[in-house]
């Protein structure tokens, strides 16, 4: 058979367009970017069980699934890395939040004690001894926090959580002060006016966070909780509804919580 001489007929614009649509797959990173971490993971599990795994890429895997509110899939995760580097302090203290966060307490200590000592082992150990309620080794382990964001952060959280919540206002507006860009911690600042019964404050605080992410469930839903207040059910619902198709699709974190609220307000109002 003879290679014919004539020129490929040229495709079409409308082909060329549907050809780059097709060739313009979303990438890893762009899912994390913008906190798809549904989107990242099946990328992750796709380059698994196409022969492209690496030890990067399950320690991504189990990054998602923690962010996703899936401590369990994460501890699987770590736990098989672990039976390959029995020693790596990292998948230790990460298998130790885990676990706090699925409330074995008990199991999480001992993750954390056989990693060395170090910041993260510290605050992990903060935490624990605010669940066992062990006051001595929390005002230990308080001595040993240092004047670095991750201590000052974890502090003020034991704050909120022991109901002291203008010692936690304080420590997130001093850490603002120098970290304009840390938004988040308008959250948490928002909380501890929630939790103040200062709702409006709460509100305005909240705003400076939402301009920048519409779609997250802590800051509607706290914004939902703040229009109850102030308000009635029927208008924290109205912001609720906006959560219901996120929730359902990539943001599996915080679903139950959002049909929790809504039946809340609904209920509310018909009363």
């Amino acid at each position: 058979m003879l290679l014919s001489r004539i020129k490929p007929a040229k495709a079409s614009a409308s082909q060329d367009k549907d050809a780059k649509k097709e060739k313009k797959l979303p990438k890893f990173e762009e899912f994390i970017k913008t906190r798809d971490y549904t989107g990242a993971m099946t990328i992750l599990e796709f380059n698994r069980h196409s022969g492209e795994g690496s030890e990067l890429n399950d320690r991504w895997l189990s990054y998602c699934a923690f962010h996703l509110g899936d401590y369990k899939r994460a501890l699987e995760e770590y736990e098989r890395m672990l039976k390959k580097n029995p020693t790596d302090a990292s998948l230790w203290l990460s298998s130790a939040c885990c676990l706090f966060f699925l409330g074995m307490y008990t199991e999480a200590k001992d993750a954390a004690e056989k990693a060395p000592e170090c910041p993260l082992q510290t605050i992990i150990l903060f935490h624990l001894s605010h669940k066992f309620s062990d006051e001595k080794l929390l005002m230990s382990y308080h001595s040993q926090l240092q004047d670095h964001i991750e201590d000052q952060l974890s502090l003020a959280s034991i704050h909120y959580l022991r109901s002291h919540y203008q010692e936690a206002i304080d420590i997130y507006k001093r850490i603002l002060l120098d970290n304009r860009e840390y938004l988040a911690l308008n959250v948490y600042v928002a909380m501890c006016y929630y939790k103040l019964d200062y709702y409006d404050v709460s509100q305005e605080v909240l705003a400076v966070y939402l301009q920048q992410h519409t779609d997250s469930v802590i800051a509607v839903n706290l914004k939902a909780c703040n229009h109850f207040k102030l308000y009635n059910g029927k208008a924290a619902e109205a912001e609720l509804k906006s959560l219901q198709d996120i929730s359902s699709s990539s943001f599996t974190f915080g679903c139950d919580l959002i049909r929790h609220n809504l039946m809340m307000c609904r209920r509310h109002t018909t009363l």
